[in-house]
């Protein structure tokens, strides 16, 4: 009885307003529905009428007794209230318990009547039904199949009623499950519509303030070169693949025919990491020594080592090299590489896919020419220049009145290059090129000053967006 909160007073259970008086009722609800689910699955549902339904039920009398002790008046008049509404609820359910004798409606004119205080009495349990959760469990107690009041109706009063109110039952039984099922629905969306103009209450914004305006980036201007000379050779089918930046000696140069002390490499200044490990136990050689690439030519190297002609590929990414910032120079910068290795490939190849580039890249009406170079990993060399952008090949400040301005290198790759990665010199041929974006960036926006890229002044990147 200790446990029982029905023998204790609203003070010792810490109750002092209306919400937890309704709370308290609430639970001796759902305290006579366990109760009487467990005694009819038992066949003794009886005991639980004994102790909930008549004038001398001790559990009521304790809730009147200790609820209304001591409380304010407030409070007594809504735990009578609140017994009121509990009353109601017991003697719903323990009437549909009751046979068709017992509950009175073997006689067809009471059962209109009778069936009419369902109906009402599912609609006040209804009306009092605010989210989806209390919707839920009103469902279930009038409709669920097992132990539902229609489940208890049909089986108590419909089936055993004999043939004179049979009918009469049946039709009765019939509207109130409509009506029931009606309800449920039209309850269910009403509660929607609420939790919906809820949540748009919620969150609805107020337009009544100023708005705040943040302004908008846009792509860096060596992205967007980036993005239009993949662009463009990927309409000629190349793939654009990338590789470390990081690399060992004999990718960045041995595997490009630059062997130590070519003087090739003087002219690339090259960062070397720091290998404390280079020597290893007992005088054995260590990790291999590793430097920042200066071009984003190793990854043709490591192309080709994976992958047979035909190969098409093009790799941008960051290079390193020993030079001085200036308008002109910097430590960093970008290249993107080209390759194109197949059989029967030849310089007129070459010649076409190189002038196919810049005309897509700098305008239909710009030329090209190609002057003799030399690159350890190309044989033939040349370098691409293209007629001056600013002046049209009349001859100006920028082209040093030559009217023409060099681009890039390239050149048909070196059959040594191919001893490497063991491809046949005799079968495959192809040509490399090897193209600075920002030098290119410079050509096509007129910006005279690399040193602009990398400084983050927002009055320049604003001209891009």
């Amino acid at each position: 009885m200790t446990n029982d909160p029905t023998a204790k007073t609203l003070a010792e259970l810490g109750v002092s307003d209306a919400a937890g008086v309704a709370r308290l009722f609430d639970d001796l609800k759902v305290r006579f529905r366990v109760e009487l689910a467990r005694a009819a699955d038992e066949g003794d549902w009886r005991a639980v009428l004994r102790d909930w339904q008549g004038p001398g039920s001790a559990l009521r009398s304790r809730v009147i007794a200790n609820w209304t002790r001591g409380g304010s008046d407030t409070l007594c008049d809504r735990v009578r209230r609140e017994n009121e509404g509990l009353i109601g609820f017991v003697n719903l359910r323990l009437g549909v318990m009751l046979s068709l004798e017992e509950a009175g409606l073997n006689n067809a004119e009471v059962v209109g009547p009778r069936f009419a205080t369902l109906e009402n009495s599912f609609d006040r349990e209804i009306e009092d039904c605010n989210d989806e959760a209390d919707l839920n469990r009103t469902k279930l107690a009038w409709t669920s199949r097992n132990s539902g009041l229609l489940t208890r109706i049909s089986s108590n009063w419909l089936r055993p009623a004999p043939p004179g109110v049979k009918r009469t039952v049946g039709q009765a039984f019939n509207r109130l499950k409509g009506h029931i099922e009606q309800a449920l629905e039209s309850r269910r969306a009403e509660i929607e519509v609420a939790a919906e103009q809820t949540a748009l209450t919620r969150e609805r914004k107020d337009l009544s303030l100023p708005g705040v305006v943040r302004p908008l980036g846009s792509r860096h201007p060596l992205r967007q070169t980036f993005e239009e000379i993949e662009r463009i050779f990927l309409s000629l089918g190349y793939s654009v693949v990338a590789g470390p930046e990081m690399e060992t000696p004999y990718y960045n140069f041995e595997a490009l025919n630059i062997p130590e002390h070519h003087p090739a490499r003087d002219n690339m200044d090259t960062f070397y990491m720091a290998a404390p490990f280079a020597q290893g136990a007992q005088g054995k050689p260590g990790a291999a020594p590793l430097l920042l690439r200066t071009h984003t030519s190793p990854m043709q190297v490591r192309a080709m080592e994976k992958q047979q002609p035909p190969v098409r590929i093009i790799v941008p990414g960051k290079v390193y090299r020993r030079d001085n910032p200036d308008a002109t120079h910097g430590f960093m910068f970008h290249q993107i590489e080209g390759l194109a290795v197949d059989t029967d490939i030849t310089f007129c190849d070459f010649k076409g896919t190189v002038e196919y580039f810049v005309r897509e890249f700098l305008g239909p009406g710009v030329k090209t020419r190609l002057r003799p170079s030399y690159f350890p990993f190309t044989e033939p060399s040349v370098e691409v220049d293209a007629t001056c952008v600013f002046c049209g090949g009349k001859g100006c400040n920028v082209c040093k009145q030559s009217g023409w301005i060099e681009l890039f290198g390239a050149g048909m790759v070196d059959p040594a290059v191919y001893g490497f990665v063991n491809y046949d010199a005799a079968r495959y041929s192809g040509f490399a090129f090897g193209l600075g974006v920002e030098r290119l960036t410079q050509l096509k926006y007129n910006i005279n000053d690399l040193q602009l890229y990398f400084q983050n002044d927002v009055r320049f990147l604003r001209q891009f967006a």
